[in-house]
This record gives structure tokens, sequence and C-alpha cells, in this order.
């Protein structure tokens, strides 16, 4: 459940960018690219934020059927599996790139790193115990 509070969380993060503006995709992080489609009203930024924000959403869904809250979505053990270690691997890119980019480094990338890597790991455990528990 705490998986699908992230997930969707993250999206409505997201999606207020396209709200607030290029100062909030800035805030965020976004790439150079997407400030820039805000800044100058072209549709790659909104476009862009709506297609990651229905990922995060795909996230949430499938973390929610895992915890069996809503019906069983397609291929739920392969995406539970996908997605675990996208967020793992998301979090402890943090380290390597902190080196590599330590102009980028902030709290904020930090924290994200972190609640990204517990993501995957709660999202795989929390798979793996339902599974084991209902059989």
């Amino acid at each position: 459940m705490l998986v699908a509070l992230i997930a969707v969380g993250t999206a409505i993060a997201h999606m207020s960018c396209i709200f607030l503006g290029p100062q909030c995709y800035a805030a965020q992080m976004a790439p150079p690219e997407i400030v820039q489609s805000a800044e100058n009203g072209t549709l790659l930024a909104p476009l862009s934020t709506a297609f990651i924000s229905l990922l995060f959403i795909i996230v949430g869904l499938y973390s929610l059927s895992s915890a069996r809250v809503i019906r069983r979505l397609p291929l739920l053990s392969l995406a539970v599996y996908v997605i675990s270690t996208l967020c793992i691997v998301r979090g402890l890119a943090t380290i390597p790139s902190s080196f590599i980019y330590p102009e980028l480094v902030s709290i904020f990338s930090t924290i994200a790193g972190a609640i990204w890597f517990l993501t995957g790991v709660m999202f795989i455990l929390g798979h793996n115990f339902i599974r084991q528990a209902n059989r």
C-alpha cells in the first residue's frame, strides 16, 4: 500500500509542474530541455510529464494489485520484479551519480534516491510476503 501511495504521490507531484510552470520543473530536477519547453510553452514538457505520470500511476495500480486491493493485473509477478528492480537501480544510481555530477547532489536528490531504493525493496518483499501468505 505504501508503494502505491509513493507512486501516486510522485505522479501528482510531476503533474503539478504543468500547472506551476518552469520553476516547478526546475525544482524537481527535470532535464534542461523540459524546463526550456515549459518556458517556451511547447508541448514537450506537458506531454512528457503526463507520460511519466502515467507510468507512476501504472506502478501504483500494480502495487494495489499485488496487495490484492484491486483485481489481479496481467503479468503481475513480472511487473513487480521489473518495477522493483528499476526502483532499486534508480536508488542505487544516486551513489555513483553523486561522484560523477557532484553539482547535482542535494538533500532532495539524496532523499529521492533513498526513497526509490526502499520502495523497490518494499515492493518485492511485500509481493513475495503476500504470495507466501496465500499459498
